[in-house]
């Protein structure tokens, strides 16, 4: 009787063992799928950064992930999502897809905003709807919206700019821009940047000129669509101050091309001389109402620190490098400009 009454509790204590085994199987499959859940590579490296449109939804960004091949996973990581309060916390911008990075990782970065900021790095532009086609390829902005706002007057006022000059603001550089900064925000980041690149030295320098920061970007611009060379472009503003002191007309074909508005114009022409601009300084003396380009970093220095000399004539070179012959007197620049047009004739450059 007693070995029978062993015998039943060595089944029972098996049983119980084995039940004990299958709840530790349980218990380790669930964290196992809980681990890899949360925890497990699901990022494939195949997209580098995820963007997240303002207003974007959960949705929306399911659809990107999924349509980008960005995961590995999608159902563990709407599950993650999920159960971490993502659904409803969605913020827009410019995210880093990391290789091998796991739900929770991934799910944190986008819950917290913690997004990568674009490196703008830009040269002079033209013209202000090429700049903010460029923003629009870069950042989130819309261009259209951009624009509206630099030839908005009632907006601009305030900050010390009109429709003509505000392109000034914008010194060419390199700059870090969350993806999804508003136009407006773009618009005051540039103001900031702006007021911090004319320094007391700059303002100094301008001062002792005798002309305002404005002026010094609309004349650098001259001087940076004159100038092919960096190292000319003291020379070049020097001739240009020369003028402007002495009550002479410009005389800038950079801005008579402004004026025109045909930017194929290689060789300007008695035709283009007659445009009716205040941007012509064939017609009009002192500096057009703006920058007729972006003015470089470089352009404006070179205003500031220009070259002392006499000049007040310049034409290209006819060796056709991209330098200037400066000159004195007129007979000295008819000679100059003589040889330039014969090298056009050469070239066969007719317009």
């Amino acid at each position: 009787m007693a070995r029978k009454r062993l015998k039943e509790l060595s089944l029972i204590a098996k049983a119980f063992i084995v039940l004990g085994v299958l709840i530790l199987i349980s218990l380790g499959a669930t964290f196992v799928s809980y681990y890899l859940k949360y925890y497990g590579a699901n990022v494939t490296g195949k997209k580098e950064f995820l963007y997240v449109r303002t207003g974007s939804d959960f949705r929306d960004v399911m659809d990107s992930l999924r349509s980008d091949n960005a995961l590995m996973d999608t159902t563990t990581f709407r599950w993650a999502a999920e159960n971490m309060d993502y659904v409803e916390s969605i913020k827009p911008g410019r995210y880093l897809l990391e290789k091998g990075m796991s739900n929770r990782a991934l799910v944190n970065r986008l819950k917290a905003g913690n997004q990568v900021p674009v490196k703008l790095r830009f040269q002079t532009f033209r013209l202000k709807e090429n700049f903010a086609g460029y923003l629009s390829r870069k950042l989130e902005l819309d261009s259209a919206e951009l624009v509206q706002l630099l030839d908005s007057a009632a907006y601009i006022a305030p900050y010390g700019f009109n429709r003509d000059n505000v392109y000034s603001m914008f010194i060419p550089n390199s700059y870090e821009v969350y993806w999804n900064t508003p136009a407006e925000d773009f618009f005051v980041r540039m103001n900031d940047e702006y007021k911090k690149f004319w320094t007391d030295s700059r303002m100094a320098k301008a001062e002792k000129i005798g002309i305002k920061p404005l002026e010094v970007s609309t004349l650098a611009a001259i001087v940076d669509a004159e100038a092919l060379h960096d190292d000319e472009m003291p020379i070049i503003a020097g001739l240009y101050i020369n003028r402007y002191r002495r009550g002479i007309k410009l005389q800038s074909d950079p801005t008579v091309i402004y004026a025109v508005g045909d930017f194929t114009i290689r060789r300007v022409l008695n035709r283009h001389l007659v445009k009716d601009s205040p941007y012509n300084t064939y017609r009009y003396a002192g500096l057009p109402p703006g920058p007729v380009t972006m003015p470089s970093i470089n352009a404006i220095d070179a205003v500031l620190n220009y070259k002392t000399h006499n000049y007040i004539y310049m034409c290209a070179k006819e060796d056709m490098k991209g330098y200037h012959n400066f000159a004195v007197t007129a007979a000295e620049h008819q000679a100059n400009a003589r040889r330039f047009q014969q090298a056009l004739d050469r070239l066969n450059i007719k317009k």
